[in-house]
């Protein structure tokens, strides 16, 4: 069949997509409300119709001229597709009947003593995907980029509708398929994405967006020739445009150019000089661009004068009537609108775009590159000047004190040596039982929380008394190592931002991490220093009240960068050394407070990593720099532990393994024995606590369960290198799956010890 022509005007606006949760969380709120059944599937059908209206208005209210939809997801975007492709493993016991809610969640969440899938990053994001799990053969459930589309229309006309899809390529290597195999797959694949776009093209809708994100990846020897079959028997079917972000395609850049499809989308703010360099070299005269031009990840404001002179250059090789403009990736990584946030100091606030307001500068942008001088553009620029002169984000002698980091600042005693001593110190049994840090967030204890400021008295009673509650009750279930269960925090970063100078917290800058898990990353703006000692009152408290090792928590260098939206104005090292000199005093103090442990948590620290293998050994070394200042000045009795979690950590162990931590608790329940691999082929020289359950399931796991996990670890590392703990923290979940969790960890500890 052939395509229906392509209709735009010259520099056209558009997003790849934009957020779910929306001001006050009301996304987080129909999910929860929906788990626990204080609402009908009538009602939360129904507030889930009305968040997904909202969400197309907003985007045509500000003057966004191609608005996606498919994008808004339930859960996961990932999920919905494989759902749609029938990927439903057996264990869910799926009769092939139409999917809802429930299916959905129990893929996402587990039920009934059955697993769900996987968890990992999104790419090197804090967004988290369901791993896919494929059938023997692929089959269409339902076009439900088609139903999307169908609602879209309704709201904002069929000529603003853009269609959204996980392109089939993206999809299976996000499902852990790599060269022949995946090749194979993605044959079988094809026919049912034609199936779906030409039901697409036959109700009108002209373009169609098709996410190939994993082209900014390396590929695999066969892998961009697969794509490029995929994408000759696509095109005739829809006018595609192959959407890639994150990166730059230079590589692949010629093949795309080579393709049948109606045009390709670009970033040009992470992948802005190499693919800059691939338009220098021509771009098809057939095909539409959309440069994606306005940061889709971090929430400084446009510099509008850089980014029009960006877009004239990128318009030399690309015609106006050719070239549409959006962001570089979509808007599900930033909060909703900065007109929330009235408690942010004024000239922070004006130097901020959210995702709002991130439209707001495609429209002006879109005006001033048409010749117009739009209302608000000298405003933003003088913001923006404003806030570049501010002297408030300076601090010499932080500066200084980062320049004048030794190497041996970063070494501690061999971990040979420094282990007995550890040992005589603690006397651990073997396969000591810990937790990862944090016990559930309890509504009381979050009632108790917002008395903070009103009744300081009460709060501190209430943070006492929830302390000592956790420690009894640790003490009761048996556990080796205790935790204070962190009652004062809300979040592992914003906790510590909210302590530190050159960070501010935001009141509505909600982000989505995973489901309803949402976030409020905190902002870096100046350099960073401690304001006082962030933990060591609770913690000496702690400690206090048990004969018991409790450890000290604290959340690394690299994830405090990762999980904030981080300045610009120097490198991202730097800013990482900041931190972890503020981290390094905090050790200091917790040692003088008496205790033995402290867990740093670096939980992003693989998220970190670049996409492109040629740029890992420069992230890897100042990120491993970076941990090794916080704990470099530790004693060599105190033992170092770390945390990660839901990230594939096969390709950077040795890197893990280089932060020379004395323990590493690590994800692997949803991983379903990955790490075990990993740790056949490396001799990991440290402790290490492959994590025994799944803490994001509200599953309960057997004593045997536990029992089957240890015994994988014990088949690739020593008895005296192996610890046992939860996978992750526990703030999430109920006492009422919590305390039968760890009572079943624990005896299947004790089983294995004797």
């Amino acid at each position: 069949m052939s395509n229906p022509p392509i209709r735009f005007s010259p520099l056209t606006t558009t997003v790849p997509g934009y957020p779910r949760v929306a001001t006050s969380r009301v996304y987080k709120s129909l999910l929860e409300r929906f788990w626990s059944q204080k609402t009908s599937l009538e009602a939360f059908e129904e507030g889930v119709r009305e968040l997904r209206t909202e969400r197309l208005r907003v985007q045509r209210e500000h003057g966004l001229e191609w608005i996606p939809s498919g994008d808004f997801s339930l859960y996961d975007h990932v999920l919905d597709t494989a759902l749609m492709l029938g990927c439903v493993p057996e264990r869910f016991g799926w009769s092939g009947d139409a999917i809802g809610p429930e299916l959905t969640f129990a893929l996402a969440r587990g039920k009934d003593g059955v697993p769900p899938l996987e968890m990992t990053k999104w790419f090197d994001t804090n967004y988290h995907y369901l791993v896919p799990e494929l059938p023997d053969r692929f089959r269409l459930t339902a076009n439900r980029p088609l139903e999307d589309a169908r609602f879209a229309r309704e709201i904002v006309g069929v000529e603003h509708v853009k269609p959204v899809l996980l392109g089939p390529f993206t999809f299976l290597k996000l499902a852990r398929l790599e060269g022949s195999e995946l090749a194979t797959r993605l044959d079988a694949l094809v026919p049912i994405y034609e199936e779906v776009l030409r039901e697409l093209a036959a109700e009108g809708f002209g373009l169609i967006q098709m996410d190939e994100p994993s082209l900014v990846t390396d590929l695999g020897e066969g892998e961009l020739e697969a794509f490029r079959r995929a994408y000759e028997r696509l095109a005739p079917a829809a006018s595609l445009i192959v959407q890639t972000y994150y990166g730059d395609v230079a590589p692949s850049y010629d093949t795309l150019c080579a393709l049948p499809v109606a045009g390709l989308g670009l970033d040009f703010v992470r992948g802005r000089d190499r693919n800059l360099a691939c338009l220098q070299g021509g771009f098809p005269a057939d095909k539409l661009l959309v440069a994606g031009v306005v940061d889709g990840r971090n929430v400084w404001r446009t510099d509008l004068e850089a980014a029009k002179a960006l877009v004239q250059e990128i318009a030399s090789f690309v015609p106006p009537e050719r070239l549409a403009i959006g962001s570089s990736c979509s808007l599900l990584h930033l909060p909703e609108t900065v007109a929330s946030e009235q408690a942010l100091p004024s000239a922070l606030r004006g130097a901020l775009a959210f995702a709002q307001e991130r439209l707001e500068e495609l429209r002006l942008l879109a005006g001033a590159l048409r010749g117009e001088r739009p209302e608000g553009w000298d405003i933003a620029q003088a913001a923006l000047a404003a806030w570049r002169e501010e002297a408030s984000r300076f601090d010499e002698r932080v500066q200084a004190r980062v320049a004048a980091i030794r190497e041996e600042d970063t070494r501690r005693m061999a971990y040979a040596q420094r282990r007995p001593l550890q040992d005589a110190r603690l006397k651990l049994p073997m396969l000591p039982t810990t937790t990862i840090g944090s016990f559930p967030q309890t509504p009381e204890l979050r009632k108790a929380r917002r008395l903070r400021e009103a009744d300081p008295a009460a709060y501190e009673a209430a943070i006492r008394e929830e302390i000592e509650r956790v420690i009894r009750l640790q003490e009761e279930i048996g556990l080796d190592v205790l935790v204070h269960g962190e009652p004062e925090r809300n979040d592992m970063v914003q906790f510590f931002g909210d302590q530190m100078k050159g960070f501010a917290t935001t009141e509505e800058g909600w982000v989505q991490s995973y489901g309803s898990r949402c976030v409020r990353p905190p902002i870096i703006f100046g350099d960073v220093d401690r304001l006082g000692p962030m933990t060591v009152k609770e913690l000496r408290y702690a400690q206090s009240l048990t004969e018991r090792p409790v450890k000290g928590m604290l959340t690394g260098p690299i994830t405090i960068l990762q999980w904030s939206f981080v300045r610009e104005d120097i490198p991202r090292r730097e800013v990482a050394a900041q931190i972890a000199l503020a981290i390094r005093d905090e050790v200091r103090d917790l040692e003088e407070a008496g205790l033995s442990m402290v867990q740093i948590d670096e939980a992003a620290f693989r998220e970190g990593l670049p996409l492109r293998r040629e740029d890992w050994p420069e992230y890897a070394a100042w990120a491993v720099r970076s941990f090794r200042i916080a704990t470099g000045g530790a004693r060599p009795e105190t033992q170092i532990h770390t945390h990660m979690c839901y990230s594939e950590f096969g390709d950077m162990i040795e890197s893990i393994a280089a932060m020379d931590a004395d323990v590493i608790s690590i994800e692997d329940a949803r991983s379903e024995g990955a790490l075990f691999e990993t740790l056949r082929e490396f001799r990991y020289p440290q402790q290490i606590g492959p994590g025994v359950y799944d803490i994001h399931s509200p599953n309960v796991p057997s004593v045997e369960f536990v029992e089957e996990r240890l015994r994988g670890a014990l088949a690739c590392l020593p008895l005296d290198q192996v610890w046992v703990n939860p996978d992750c923290g526990l703030k999430t979940r109920r006492y009422e799956e919590v305390v039968p969790a760890l009572r079943n960890m624990v005896e299947g500890a004790r089983n294995l010890r004797r």
